[in-house]
């Protein structure tokens, strides 16, 4: 399935912060000395959210821009097309992704295993800022990759994406409205919580 993600670095940052927790929870299960579940569901989420961030727009330019070398081998980065109103204000980008049902679901599972985790802290003398912390921005970041794109604005960006260059394009009214309601979304998904976030965050998208 295709989803939309924006070029935006709240977005990006939030969805990197989850390498390092995800990495600290298998070490610690393969340091026990036994195979379990959770060590399975993270590790198939670590390789599913893997599969991710080599899709999203700023990893794949960043990494181009700073290993050439290993970034020639992988595949290249979209072509970083502009985006308008009809009024002319350059609006930011969305790219389509294509992301399987099986790493949205590997993804899903390990977010269901750390809110259960955050659950039984709360339940005990009270949930670790750290744990409550991270299953959060997963919820809020699989929210974002789960949010259904309007068809029709996933159709034009899909047309351009695949042209394979550069261009400018600017977005008839009814796709803008599209692209306000979607971006508004987001937003309110990764940045709700904190008035001061919210509005530098929407800022980028007005």
């Amino acid at each position: 399935m295709y989803v939309l993600v924006p070029d935006d670095p709240v977005f990006y940052a939030k969805f990197q912060s989850l390498e390092e927790p995800l990495l600290r929870h298998l070490y610690r299960l393969h340091h026990t000395g036994a195979e379990s579940d959770d060590e399975r569901i993270i590790s198939d989420a670590y390789d599913s959210w893997v599969q991710v961030l080599l899709k999203l727009p700023l990893w794949a330019r960043w990494h181009t821009e700073d290993v050439p070398a290993v970034a020639a081998a992988a595949e290249p980065p979209p072509p970083r097309y502009t985006l308008h109103s009809m009024r002319g204000d350059q609006l930011t980008s969305l790219y389509p992704i294509e992301v399987t049902a099986v790493d949205l679901g590997h993804l899903t599972a390990c977010l269901d295993l750390f809110a259960g985790i955050d659950a039984s802290a709360g339940a005990g003398s009270g949930p670790t800022g750290g744990e409550e912390r991270l299953a959060d921005v997963f919820r809020r970041v699989m929210d974002v990759l789960l949010l259904p794109p309007p068809s029709g604005l996933l159709n034009i960006l899909r047309f351009v994406v695949a042209q394979g260059v550069a261009v400018r394009v600017t977005l008839p009214t009814e796709r803008e409205q599209e692209y306000q309601r979607f971006c508004e979304d987001i937003v309110t998904i990764l940045s709700s919580g904190d008035a001061f976030a919210y509005r530098s965050h929407r800022a980028m998208y007005l």
